[in-house]
């Protein structure tokens, strides 16, 4: 597919592909401001039943096969724990990341976007370790019931409302842990965790009980003002939590990847997604991002092999971006939208609320006195900041807080249908910490 499109950046920004939909639940259930304030405010119910996949690894020798993939530390790793495992690809770069749970001792779920449980999947069908792989696919690809439901609960009233839906018998669960207890009678685990600086519990169960917890859930959510969050709400998370959902896996270059690239087809997103944005380049390198500059490198175990070690060990030494928050001028932003909807001339590119998203993956160029200084990524109006932020790698010497740089937004010679005649316009934006949401919003502090 990449040699008739003339390459991966041709195949890839000529993809018709839109922006992700998330499956299975409405764009809003209330309205999407109050559903974003909500899990500032007093606490969120956010569905991951439907758009989360998941790959189930069996074996007694699933850690060994992992280590080989995973830039993670592995020792210690109890049952009923979990990990945020990070994959790269020969040379160093990003190929994706997910939430491993390890359920039993020879039972773990790989939890996220597919692609790293498209290259774990791959790896696991030519292992000569005693490793078996299972793929549970999301509803974007067969709607069918699955394994378990999966719902989080977010918020600052999150303990409070998981206290009383258990009827105060929920454990003592420590961050990143797994507890079990019941809810409406329906056996539940949790995830530990938080999300946008909250705290918060990832719920799941087996998928015909979910009804029933469900219900004890929202009927219980009502006194502590518990909203259902849609699409369109969901859509904002990573922006202020600071986490990068999808950057563009590294796969589409190397001689090491060819047989993994051959292997994939149109059922996999990686063949059909789209790049959209205002970096150009026809190197597919130039999009790529690293582990070290995403903030991973606190993560990485150097003292075992695993692929890209001896790449990301010169990575490590030699960083040249940082990740940032970039908070985007509201007089340019409101002239953008107003220069979209009615310059028939000189129109902007549309920007769509809450999240502007155009393409599978975003890159978007970040200027610094004109030359190249990042690339933005993932983009969105936050209704808790009343602002509109995004999260970028930029060059260390402009990521200090308070720099002023200037994002080009539009997609400059589009081959894509899904992009709407537009000029090329610049915003200006001001670097910010990251996580936003607690380095800021929860803060006050601008």
């Amino acid at each position: 597919m990449i040699n008739e499109a003339g390459g991966a950046v041709k195949l890839l920004r000529g993809s018709n592909i839109g922006p992700y939909v998330f499956p299975g639940i409405p764009p809003e259930f209330t309205n999407w401001r109050d559903e974003v304030q909500s899990w500032k405010d007093s606490v969120a119910l956010l569905e991951q039943s439907y758009h989360m996949t998941e790959l189930h690894l069996r074996g007694p020798e699933v850690i060994p096969f992992l280590s080989q993939f995973a830039l993670n530390k592995f020792d210690p790793f109890q049952v009923r724990r979990a990990k945020q495992i990070v994959l790269t690809g020969h040379d160093g770069n990003y190929i994706a990341d997910a939430i491993l749970f390890r359920e039993e001792e020879e039972f773990f779920r790989v939890v996220g976007a597919p692609f790293a449980s498209d290259w774990l999947l791959y790896n696991a069908q030519s292992t000569s370790l005693n490793v078996t792989a299972e793929k549970n696919d999301n509803w974007s690809v067969r709607q069918a019931p699955r394994d378990v439901f999966r719902l989080q609960i977010q918020g600052p009233q999150a303990l409070a409302l998981m206290q009383d839906v258990t009827g105060n018998t929920l454990p003592d669960i420590k961050f990143f842990f797994i507890g079990e207890f019941r809810i409406a009678g329906k056996n539940v685990r949790a995830l530990r965790h938080g999300m946008a600086g909250a705290p918060g519990f990832e719920l799941y169960g087996k998928w015909d009980d979910q009804q029933a917890v469900r219900e004890a859930l929202e009927r219980t959510g009502e006194k502590y003002g518990m909203r259902k969050i849609g699409a369109l709400a969901y859509s904002t998370t990573a922006q202020e939590s600071g986490w990068m959902p999808m950057p563009l896996p590294a796969i589409y270059h190397s001689a090491e990847m060819k047989p993994y690239r051959e292997w994939l087809n149109n059922y996999y997103l990686e063949s059909i997604a789209s790049l959209g944005g205002s970096h150009v380049s026809d190197r597919i390198e130039d999009y790529y991002v690293d582990p070290i500059e995403v903030g991973y490198g606190g993560l990485i175990d150097w003292n075992r092999d695993f692929v890209g070690r001896d790449a990301l060990k010169d990575r490590a030494a030699n960083q040249r971006r940082t990740k940032v928050t970039l908070v985007w001028n509201d007089d340019d932003v409101a002239a953008t939208i107003k220069a979209s909807l009615f310059d028939h001339e000189k129109p902007g590119r549309f920007m769509a609320l809450p999240t502007p998203m155009y393409a599978t993956f975003e890159s978007d160029a970040v200027l610094s006195n004109g030359k190249l200084a990042g690339v933005s990524q993932w983009s969105a109006y936050s209704a808790n900041a009343k602002r509109f932020i995004s999260l970028a790698l930029v060059n260390l010497e402009d990521a200090t807080p308070g720099t002023e740089l200037t994002l080009l937004w539009g997609e400059p010679n589009t081959r894509r249908r899904t992009v709407d005649r537009h000029e090329l316009r610049e915003i200006r934006v001001k670097v910010a910490p990251a996580p936003y949401f607690d380095k800021v919003i929860k803060t006050g502090r601008q």
